[in-house]
This record gives structure tokens, C-alpha cells and sequence, in this order.
């Protein structure tokens, strides 16, 4: 999926390229800034920006565990802003921002350590399904 945009009107940088790659288990990001983001869809899918994975507030999000070998089947633009991914374990309701999806990038290392210590603190593992 390519993406352009108006250079006149930039405020942060815009995606120039989003693929995915290696039969659905990794997102890449190419930003106008020529910024790349390979981004797991394990990661992409326990940190989805979805009510259901983030919840409400702070203390209603949920730590999901058994996503090691989630794949993204589907990315369907939504307006000029974002997109939604679809997993192969049917999640489908978050929408990922061009921002979340550069911050994501930015930290992917340190949020897929912070889901790790979480599933370990929760008894859960990213094999067996589960959340708390």
C-alpha cells in the first residue's frame, strides 16, 4: 500500500510505503523522512490500539499472550490517517495511526521487552492464548 501526500502541508512525517512482508509476520513502514520500521505483528497485534487489547483506561488494558505466530491477513487504509489491520486470529478493530505506528517503530524494542516482563509478571507466555 503507497501512500502520498501534499509536502506543502506536512506537520510530522507521512508514510511513503506500508507492506507487509514474510507471510504476514512483519509490517514495514517507509516514512517520507526515510525512517523504516520492521515491525513484528505479534507486537502490532498485544499492543493494538484497540479498546479490546487497551481498554478504557490505563488499568482496563490487557496483556494477551499466544500471539508468537499471529500473522496480519489484511491493512485497509482508513481515511488519510491511518489503517486497519486485520490478524488471522480475527482481531480486527484497531486503528493504527501513521503516528502510533512511528512510535511504535521508535520503541518496538523497549515495548517488546515491557510485554515480555508483563507476561511473565501475569503467569502468561506468548505461546499459550490467554489474557489478564
Amino acid at each position: 500500500m503507497q501512500k502520498s501526500r501534499d509536502p506543502e502541508s506536512r506537520i510530522e512525517p507521512w508514510p511513503s510505503e506500508i507492506r507487509v512482508l514474510d507471510e504476514g509476520r512483519t509490517l514495514r513502514t517507509t516514512f517520507d523522512d526515510g525512517a523504516v520500521f520492521s515491525l513484528s505483528a505479534e507486537l502490532l497485534r498485544v499492543r493494538s490500539p484497540s479498546a479490546e487489547v487497551q481498554g478504557h483506561s490505563a488499568a482496563d488494558r490487557k496483556t494477551i499472550g499466544g500471539k508468537r505466530q499471529v500473522a496480519i491477513r489484511a491493512v485497509s487504509p482508513v481515511g488519510n490517517y491511518a489503517v486497519r489491520l486485520a490478524f488471522d486470529d480475527m482481531h480486527d478493530t484497531g486503528i493504527f495511526t501513521w503516528r502510533y505506528l512511528r512510535q511504535l517503530g521508535e520503541t518496538a524494542a523497549g515495548s517488546f521487552d515491557a510485554y515480555l516482563e508483563e507476561l511473565a509478571a501475569k503467569g502468561l507466555d506468548r505461546d499459550r492464548p490467554g489474557e489478564k
